[in-house]
């Protein structure tokens, strides 16, 4: 298998989290993805391969939401399980990325547990929940609730990928919308619900150490502004894709390379 990828799953203090270990490095990365109606599960191989040019340097660790969630699950629930399934796994001190919500939880990480994090990359993120994080997940969160899978998958897309990308990928939408379980989708509400509640604005200044902010000036989901926000908050450095929005991570080839370069400099 790819870097010797493999499916885990960690329990701790009741918990059961999914996660995928790869890499042949030596220095810890933690990565943090971002909100999804599809499971880490079955997906090492396509993680590790995604992200294969942080193998040779490092061992990875993806860490999903935890098995379980239930109403009122919030941002800073989830950074506290990420922290304790590092406990567990003796990593301390590792670089961490976080996309789109992942980085909201990288946030919250660096804030109240600094000796976790080395280096820090928030990607396609927000520091709050912003008008066009209310009107994009709202709406989500509402096909939802109705059921909705077809529009709600169809307008996932339109928001989070360029009109090129869709292109090429309708089938995606099709294959999403009619496999998509109803249970699937209770998740997905709750673990969205948690982005409209978040505010780590006042927190942020807090994070001492080395931070790169990446993100899209065409976001629709958390708002093109953000990136820049962020930047400014923190007085980092960071990299704004302009022609691209909240798919950046996926749809340009050195998102990667620009994180790996902040990493390794």
């Amino acid at each position: 298998m790819f870097y010797h990828a493999k499916n885990k799953v960690l329990s701790f203090q009741g918990i059961k989290m999914d996660y995928i270990h790869f890499g042949k490095g030596v220095k810890p990365l933690i990565l943090i993805p971002g909100l999804s109606t599809e499971r880490l599960r079955g997906k090492a191989f396509q993680m590790a391969y995604f992200y294969r040019l942080f193998a040779k340097d490092y061992q990875v660790f993806l860490f999903d939401r935890k098995d379980e969630v239930s109403e009122g699950y919030t941002i800073s629930d989830m950074a506290e399980e990420v922290a304790q399934a590092m406990s567990v796994l003796h990593i301390e001190n590792a670089d961490v990325v976080g996309v789109s919500q992942g980085g909201m939880i990288a946030q919250i990480l660096a804030v109240n547990y600094p000796s976790l994090v080395n280096k820090l990359v928030l990607g396609v993120t927000t520091m709050k929940a912003n008008d066009t994080v209310y009107q994009t997940i709202g709406n989500w969160i509402e096909l939802a609730e109705n059921r909705d899978r077809k529009k709600m998958v169809v307008d996932m897309m339109e928001k989070v990928y360029s009109e090129t990308y869709i292109s090429h990928h309708r089938a995606l939408i099709w294959l999403m919308s009619k496999f998509m379980k109803v249970k699937e989708l209770d998740r997905f509400i709750i673990l969205a619900s948690s982005i409209l509640k978040f505010d780590n604005s006042l927190d942020v200044p807090q994070i001492k150490c080395p931070v790169f902010v990446i993100g899209g000036k065409e976001d629709k989901v958390v708002g093109g502004e953000s990136s820049l926000e962020l930047a400014d908050k923190l007085n980092c450095d960071y990299f704004i894709y302009e022609k691209l929005g909240h798919s950046a991570y996926i749809e340009t080839k050195d998102f990667n390379k620009r994180i790996l370069h902040f990493l390794s400099s």
